[in-house]
């Protein structure tokens, strides 16, 4: 696998890779294909190299003493961003990277799974950029993303979907779920809408009035 750089339009999401667990070359390359960017963080940058994929930026505070020139010589053009924040954890500034670009969607795969503790922070982090940049978490086995207050998409039957909050979330109203909410709230914690589906082939609909509500699309 190599390059990527096939642009639709310039509303094509730039592509993160992080350093969990690395999904399907099938959906890497899928992803690829489209993206007009792709940065790469630091600690995956040799997993990354291993699979003959072009980077655009690579990103980090550079605690691992990587030889960065050498890296260069290899990938040029390659952009190195230097980001010694250390109350930010690297996911968080390659978006805030985008949000300065002027970047409004990001794809980002390889931010879940290995230490529960990056996962569950790459997870709930994305809820800070809601007015700034649609960000969307793959994996081989979910779709994550937050949902805007009034949501509207068609599904197949049978559909999984969970419907995750972060914090509490109050005044979700759904239509087309399996079992659906009426003016409820969830709490996370203590309630979620985990492992609802898609009642019929049709649209779903989603509406809610307070917090922050993470769509997850998974499959088994």
């Amino acid at each position: 696998m190599s390059s990527h750089h096939i642009i639709r339009d310039d509303q094509e999401p730039a592509l993160i890779i992080a350093n969990g667990e690395a999904c399907s070359m099938e959906l890497l390359g899928q992803l690829l294909e489209w993206s007009p960017l792709v940065i790469v963080l630091d600690s995956a940058i040799h997993r990354v190299l291993d699979l003959g994929i072009k980077v655009d930026v690579l990103l980090g505070d550079f605690d691992r003493n990587l030889d960065t020139e050498a890296i260069k010589a290899k990938q040029y053009p390659l952009e190195v961003v230097y980001t010694p924040d250390q109350e930010k954890h690297d996911l968080e500034k390659a978006f805030d990277y985008l949000v300065e670009k002027g970047f409004k969607a990001a794809n980002v795969v390889w931010a879940t799974g290995r230490r529960a503790d990056h996962t569950m922070t790459n997870i709930t982090n994305i809820t800070r950029f809601r007015d700034s940049l649609k960000i969307v978490l793959l994996d081989d086995y979910s779709k994550i993303y937050l949902l805007p207050k009034r949501f509207e998409k068609w599904y197949a039957k049978a559909t999984p979907i969970s419907l995750i909050p972060i914090g509490v979330v109050e005044g979700i109203i759904t239509d087309g779920l399996k079992y659906n909410l009426a003016n409820e709230s969830l709490t996370l914690g203590y309630r979620t809408g985990s492992s609802n589906e898609a009642a019929e082939d049709g649209f779903v609909k989603i509406t809610y009035e307070k917090g922050d509500l993470l769509m997850m699309e998974c499959n088994d």
